[in-house]
């Protein structure tokens, strides 16, 4: 196709080949810029274009019905959690698996609202309603302590934001990648579960950000791979690592998974890469989060001014996937299957 009639078609109108698709979806990169066409098709990674995100309006604190139970914190009280990540008894781990079901299904109901042109704080309506809807209280919500207490109800974390992004009125973007993260509080139990989507499917996104999601779901499944009775915590950090940067990418450290339970964060910390000091031997009933956070550049992060919000060092995207599970007798049951996906 020549570079004029390129010009002249518009990105929504269909594509010359006669594919029925949008021309943008389709040869419209090819026809303009055949060396990352070409690049891509070789599997040769390229930074997208730059979206660096910028602080935007926070809204009202989404009230919870007075009769949905709540964590002390909720109340305006210091966070007090002092466990020490205990092995727990069978009727904490069955209220843990009914609560992480439900984490399930509000990050699926979350996702399912990402879309080009949704803020994120419609993402945390959507978020904040699925969880009342099951009767529990959606954890982040106050979380803090008073004198900085998160003012949602899930975090979303838009391309270079590494963790904790407060919802406010950004509005994605196609091409760009938001990692949502539920929690909900229900009969006394946290789960916790997250996952990173493609605004706009794989079709919007650029090669590098969907090898950067595809990673990082294979590094959290590596890491539950190593989960085991007898195994050591470290052995999770050392499954993860040398497969993130084999591809070429950064593992965080600042941030790390943790113990759960009628806490919301408690001990073990899991760190995402081979941390020789982290020598405790997994035992069945242990309940606590995997949830690796891979960077495109440098793994370090600064916070913004809202005591929140980590984003890259160098503005260079980020993704990351969760899951609570609890050791078994041979292995581990993931508690919170059923919603995370792209």
């Amino acid at each position: 196709m020549t570079t004029d009639l390129a010009h002249a078609l518009a990105a929504n109108d269909p594509c010359w080949c006669g594919s029925g698709r949008r021309y943008k979806r389709c040869h419209r990169m090819a026809d303009l810029d055949p060396a990352r066409a070409l690049a891509e098709q070789a599997g040769v990674p390229a930074l997208p274009p730059v979206r660096r995100v910028k602080p935007g309006q926070v809204g009202p604190v989404r009230e919870v019905p007075v009769d949905i139970p709540r964590p002390s914190y909720a109340y305006g009280r210091p966070v007090t959690e002092r466990g020490k990540g205990r092995p727990q008894d069978a009727d904490t781990i069955a209220r843990m698996r009914l609560a992480g079901r439900l984490a399930a299904r509000v990050l699926a109901a979350a996702g399912a609202a990402v879309a080009d042109g949704v803020t994120t704080d419609e993402v945390d309506r959507v978020a904040h309603e699925a969880s009342i809807a099951g009767g529990s209280y959606p954890s982040p919500l106050g979380y803090g302590g008073p004198a900085n207490p998160f003012p949602k109800s899930v975090c979303t974390s838009v391309n270079e934001v590494i963790c904790h992004g407060i919802p406010d009125s950004t509005r994605l973007r196609d091409g760009d990648i938001v990692n949502v993260d539920v929690t909900v509080f229900l009969d006394g139990v946290h789960g916790d579960t997250n996952a990173t989507f493609l605004v706009g499917g794989e079709q919007a996104c650029d090669l590098l950000s969907r090898r950067l999601v595809r990673v990082t779901r294979e590094c959290l499944e590596l890491g539950i791979g190593a989960v085991r009775p007898g195994a050591r915590v470290r052995d999770i950090g050392a499954a993860i690592q040398p497969h993130a940067e084999g591809e070429g990418f950064g593992v965080v450290r600042s941030f790390v998974g943790h113990g759960i339970n009628t806490d919301f964060h408690c001990e073990p910390s899991i760190p995402h890469y081979a941390e020789a000091r982290a020598t405790r031997v997994l035992e069945p009933g242990m309940t606590f989060t995997i949830e690796p956070m891979i960077t495109a550049g440098t793994p370090h992060h600064v916070m913004w001014r809202d005591g929140w919000t980590a984003v890259t060092a160098d503005g260079k995207r980020t993704a990351q996937f969760e899951h609570t599970l609890v050791v078994t007798d041979d292995g581990c049951d993931v508690l919170t299957l059923g919603g995370s996906s792209t």
